[in-house]
């Protein structure tokens, strides 16, 4: 799964494509959960739920090593959403995306101007609330997609802006999720 990384020139070159990302109603193209550290599992529907996420998902065990489940802030990263644009930017093949690490892959615009913090998304017949919490990149981010990805997504002018790393939520109404699934804000 080894790819060339991109370099700072060709992933500025398809910001373009990236703003075009429908403002109030697009599409879930991939559905990706974790359930344990490093592994991967495509799936074509998933569950969302209050306390779990996505149900199957590490999510809870990596959270509880940064929070406790009583802190108020605990569920704000339950869910992952990254634009589907961008990941198809970084990973160059639709086989690469789960390796960003995110649950909802979406065609919509992300950016913190169309989803402020508050923002609800209905995702299928689930719900998830846009956190005000910050979703960067890492050590892992770098290694696998390049360091001028890392720099590109986290980026003041546009990273940061238009969230290219993506956005955090918490499930607000549990449900069903497809890959095909409408999802639109609320």
């Amino acid at each position: 799964m080894d790819a060339k990384h991109l370099s700072m020139d060709e992933l500025e070159r398809g910001l373009e494509a990236i703003r075009q990302s429908p403002r109030e109603q697009g599409v879930l193209a991939m559905i990706v959960r974790r359930p344990q550290a490093g592994e991967r599992e495509v799936l074509e529907e998933g569950r969302l739920d209050l306390a779990e996420g996505l149900v199957g998902d590490d999510w809870r065990v990596l959270n509880t090593k940064y929070a406790a489940e009583d802190d108020p802030g605990f569920r704000n990263n339950q869910v992952t959403l990254m634009n589907a644009r961008v990941i198809g930017l970084l990973a160059q093949e639709k086989e690469r995306w789960p390796l960003a690490g995110d649950q909802l892959y979406v065609d919509l615009d992300l950016s913190v101007e169309n989803l402020p913090p508050g923002t609800r998304l209905a995702v299928g017949a689930a719900v998830v609330e846009v956190s005000a919490q910050p979703h960067t990149g890492c050590k892992q981010f770098m290694a696998r997609f390049g360091l001028d990805a890392l720099e590109f997504v986290n980026s003041k002018a546009a990273g940061k802006p238009l969230r290219l790393r993506g956005l955090n939520a918490r499930v607000v109404q549990p449900g069903l999720v497809r890959t095909g699934d409408v999802v639109r804000k609320v």
